[in-house]
């Protein structure tokens, strides 16, 4: 049993641009399902479908990699930030900006999952999921 399947499904992300996959299947949960749109929407990945294998137990998310024209990596870093031992809160006043605004930090607010952009435009904080750049 994984502690921390959102620390997972990012490592399992990490691991799969290095080595230049088209996709990477992660096991479903409504909130990675909400993040991998997220990311989507972000342009940091292709695609994402649920899906549920013949034989298979449980539905997986099946997420399309994205590449540039030359085959670089979209996704340069992707870390997890708040984790079970250590939960990472921030008020609307201390959103982080990532790489003076070109990264991405995702934020778990009253109203969703939200791009620390949105969350700030929204006047909200929450829990810091991950960053990427």
């Amino acid at each position: 049993m994984l502690s921390d399947p959102i620390a997972d499904m990012l490592t399992r992300i990490r691991n799969a641009t290095r080595v230049y996959k088209d996709s990477v299947d992660v096991p479903a949960s409504k909130f990675k399902e909400e993040l991998a749109k997220l990311l989507v929407n972000e342009g940091y990945i292709a695609s994402v479908e649920r899906v549920r294998d013949e034989g298979a137990k449980f539905d997986v998310l099946r997420l399309g990699l994205k590449y540039g024209p030359k085959r670089e990596q979209v996704i340069k870093h992707i870390e997890r930030v708040s984790r079970p031992g250590r939960r990472a809160y921030v008020g609307r006043d201390t959103l982080p900006r990532i790489h003076k605004g070109l990264g991405l930090a995702v934020v778990s607010t009253s109203r969703g999952l939200m791009a620390d952009r949105e969350a700030r435009r929204a006047g909200v904080g929450g829990e810091v999921i991950c960053i990427v750049w």
